[in-house]
């Protein structure tokens, strides 16, 4: 048990809401807690820390918590749930932690790097905590799983698709804020459209700079952005922007343009009226990586280090819904795909 929020939890824990596995967006619904009836064990007990938005995002979170979804469906854990709140202090995310941990939840999930000097402290006091951490790999402890995505190498391949589509030879990019991880986001995506012609134009947006992560849950921001670019002339823009990509979708709808979602696959999960205008989304399966890390605790083969979720590994990729793309389009993406699973192409991360 930790010693920094110890002798405040009781009255931390009245200040910080924590909701148990309540249901939102796209991802599955669930009862707030399950047990196998036949089993007399105790129920494992995951807690999961969201980042910016939480459940029903249409995105990021609303993979992760699809990933707890199944593993309590099939596992018949016990999870509480928090989320992050735009802004919030760096204190704020060590106490969502260690409450977590003080309500008896010790497998934890972070979801985002924004928590990784949290977790690597918060981990260093709880050391029989297990905890896994979405998108950083800095953290090097015995406790710590760190779930890394080839997010560049999915978005190439939305890039190509762009690209492959675009009829004024301009798309665009809109960023959430402009982090190492986003920006692989937008390397990936560029290098993905000059694959296919490298006379394309590129418009890049970011909606915020760090410390403000605000930028992944402003739909404003977002619309704002991506009117900007369907103005100036570009047919198709991907956002990399969390719950800010409603807002491009919106600014789609209205241009009657393109859009590309990420992360889940949105053309399922954004709000209805704006499905139609989702070309594709380049899918980050942070649902498996979730999984993976609950499973193992079931399995008992939990251990620290990193593991990268890319191509190979069926990590990340690109859908399909809505059949906007068309069969030549699809079979040149998937040769891309090949080429990178074949170590053919290495897609710059910068």
């Amino acid at each position: 048990m930790h010693k920094l929020f110890k002798s405040i939890a009781v009255a931390a824990a009245a200040a910080l809401t924590l909701t148990a596995c309540s249901s939102g967006g796209a991802a599955p619904s669930a009862p707030n807690t399950s047990a196998p009836a036949s089993s007399s064990a105790p129920a494992i007990k995951v807690g999961m820390a969201y980042d910016v938005g939480g459940r029903g995002d249409q995105s990021f979170n609303d993979s992760a918590a699809t990933g707890l979804d199944k593993a309590k469906a099939e596992f018949g854990i016990d999870a509480k749930e928090s989320a992050a709140t735009a802004g919030e202090a760096e204190s704020a995310k060590e106490e969502r932690l260690n409450q977590l941990i003080d309500a008896g939840y010790n497998n934890i999930v972070a979801v985002g790097f924004a928590y990784a000097n949290a977790v690597k402290k918060v981990a260093a006091e709880n050391p029989k905590v297990k905890f896994a951490i979405v998108d950083d790999s800095s953290i090097t402890a015995d406790n710590v799983m760190n779930l890394t995505f080839a997010a560049n190498q999915g978005s190439f391949l939305v890039g190509a698709a762009a690209a492959l589509t675009t009829k004024t030879k301009h798309v665009g990019f809109v960023g959430g804020v402009e982090t190492d991880l986003i920006r692989a986001f937008e390397a990936g995506f560029d290098a993905g459209v000059k694959a296919v012609d490298p006379s394309i134009k590129i418009d890049s947006k970011y909606l915020t700079q760090p410390p403000d992560f605000s930028g992944f849950a402003s739909v404003d921001k977002g619309k704002a952005a991506a009117e900007g670019m369907y103005q100036s002339g570009a047919d198709v823009v991907y956002h990399a922007a969390g719950g800010s990509g409603g807002g491009v979708f919106t600014a789609a709808k209205a241009a009657g343009k393109w859009a590309i979602g990420v992360d889940a696959d949105q053309a399922k999960t954004a709000a209805e009226d704006v499905r139609d205008v989702i070309l594709t989304s380049m899918i980050k399966r942070v649902d498996v990586g979730v999984y993976t890390f609950v499973k193992s605790i079931h399995d008992g083969t939990f251990k620290g280090g990193t593991t990268l979720f890319d191509l190979k590994a069926e990590g990340v990729g690109y859908s399909t819904t809505g059949d906007h793309l068309s069969a030549d389009t699809i079979s040149k993406i998937d040769d891309f795909k090949q080429q990178i699973i074949d170590g053919k192409i290495t897609v710059p991360e910068k």
